[in-house]
């Protein structure tokens, strides 16, 4: 099978869908362990690893004043809770978990288009 890439189809935060600016460059990281590999004085060596959450940056979401995108997306950020996140990327896998929105969360007027970075604990699991 021949690997797909290309614009994510959509993104659902707290099951509110998001679409996602076809040009926005993302990086997933499926959270899990992180390895160090760290060196012993006798020349032997161990494996240190690193609990790391989940985490999708680089999201730039349509954002529609009429539908109060802006205010919902700030609301999950104010939130002390995790919510439901769903990607759908053009390949037609959809990857699931729960998080929140991280980092300062700006909304382009010109482009009405919100950059946001969700993360959160667990992994993020292919459907």
């Amino acid at each position: 099978m021949t690997a797909v890439g290309g614009s994510i189809q959509e993104v659902a935060i707290d099951g509110r869908p998001f679409a996602v600016a076809a040009d926005a460059e993302s990086q997933r990281k499926l959270g899990g362990w992180e390895n160090e590999v760290q060196a012993n004085g006798n020349g032997t060596a161990r494996i240190v690893k690193t609990r790391v959450p989940m985490k999708i940056d680089g999201l730039t979401l349509e954002t529609d004043d009429s539908r109060g995108d802006a205010e919902f997306l700030q609301s999950i950020a104010d939130s002390n809770d995790y919510v439901p996140l769903a990607i759908t990327y053009a390949s037609g896998q959809t990857y699931m978990g729960e998080g929140t929105i991280t980092g300062e969360m700006q909304t382009s007027s010109q482009a009405q288009t919100t950059a946001v970075t969700l993360e959160g604990p667990g992994n993020l699991v292919k459907q």
